[in-house]
């Protein structure tokens, strides 16, 4: 591990503002997080030796198995950006349009749009101190971005939960283009359909995730079904904001690792291992608001903090999660999703309902 990174993580154990520049809340488990960084940090120290030996002085390492498992096994914060520009073809992007990113922010944007984007972006990481201040912080490079992202792809324009994914990347990059480049790939390329006006993707996903539930924990889900909860309230801001927001962020970046390199599927899994794995906890929840708050509480638990280990769960409890079968799946389930619309006579909209569910949680 560099010596500046190993030296910030160290700090960060006892500072109230972690290295990402998120504020620990008042409840923070300062005992458990020591605990889980006194081993971690042993981790990211011996990972750190091993990517430094597979890059050399290379800029890029290409696909393959050794490279699959090195990624599900955490890509160190020192090579982090680069190796998500490398691996998720974003390098490629940008290198192929010079000039594109600053050309877009110069070109007028829609009035709704633009308030829709001035609204959100003072909401973006309220714990973090990056984004409290427009001269110093990263308030002015997140609209930036998402301007810029606005104006490239017209089809989605903006929607309520990007704000969260823009912001991380550019914690991660601290570099707009390269930020911009990487939010391009999440909904071009491995999200498609995530953040379309009806964001069918999403809903496909959900489906296919209460799905895989009813197969693998029938308890659970007849559970759920009980008390009347759709799943959409329960998962829709776990998809929509790729678990930022939701999950410690540590946990998340090892995520977005795989997500960038394995694809979308990665989000099925982590789903899948919050609930299979929480049975017992959203089982003892017996009142509807019980379970809506327990679906909150198990992606913030200790389990969820221990990092390596939740990953190291998440193809353990999922076992194996063919592309095939899931494609199967999504295909199977949006064809169900479109012959109810097509029922429809009235009503809000899913899209609409997103946008609630994530301004509940907020």
């Amino acid at each position: 591990m560099a010596q500046g990174e190993k030296h910030h993580l160290s700090n960060s154990k006892l500072n109230d503002v972690d290295e990402y520049g998120f504020e620990r809340p008042s409840d923070f488990r300062y005992e458990s997080y020591e605990e889980f960084m006194s081993k971690y940090l042993t981790v990211l120290t011996r990972r750190a030796r091993k990517w430094s030996h597979l890059l050399g002085a290379k800029e890029t390492v290409g696909r393959g198995m050794k490279v699959k498992r090195y990624i599900r096994k955490g890509i160190p914060l020192v090579h982090r950006g680069k190796m998500w520009m490398e691996v998720s073809g974003a390098r490629k992007k940008m290198e192929a349009h010079p000039g594109y990113y600053k050309s877009l922010q110069d070109l007028p944007l829609n009035e709704d749009l633009m308030e829709c984007i001035r609204v959100d972006i003072p909401r973006t990481f309220p714990d973090n101190i990056y984004f409290r201040d427009y001269k110093e912080g990263k308030l002015g490079s997140l609209k930036n971005v998402l301007v810029a992202f606005s104006n490239h792809n017209k089809e989605i324009g903006y929607c309520q939960g990007l704000n969260y994914i823009a912001g991380l990347l550019l914690i991660i990059t601290k570099d707009e283009e390269c930020a911009f480049w990487l939010f391009d790939v999440l909904t071009t390329d491995l999200l498609p359909q995530y953040y379309t006006p009806d964001m069918v993707g999403v809903l496909t996903d959900i489906r296919v995730l209460e799905s895989i539930v009813k197969e693998q924990a029938p308890l659970i889900w007849k559970h759920v079904a009980h008390y009347g909860i759709t799943w959409d309230l329960l998962a829709t801001k776990w998809f929509i904001c790729l678990f930022a927001e939701v999950l410690p962020i540590e946990t998340v970046l090892r995520i977005w690792d795989c997500l960038f390199y394995e694809g979308n599927k990665i989000l099925m899994r982590v789903a899948v291992t919050l609930v299979v794995s929480n049975q017992e906890k959203i089982l003892m929840s017996q009142e509807f608001v019980d379970i809506i708050h327990c679906f909150k509480t198990i992606a913030k638990d200790e389990d969820a903090l221990n990092c390596h280990t939740f990953i190291e769960n998440v193809f353990r409890v999922t076992g194996s999660f063919s592309r095939a079968r899931l494609a199967k799946l999504r295909e199977e389930c949006e064809a169900q999703i479109k012959a109810e619309k097509d029922k429809e006579t009235g009503g809000k909209s899913f899209a609409s309902s997103c946008v609630t569910s994530l301004t509940l949680d907020a």
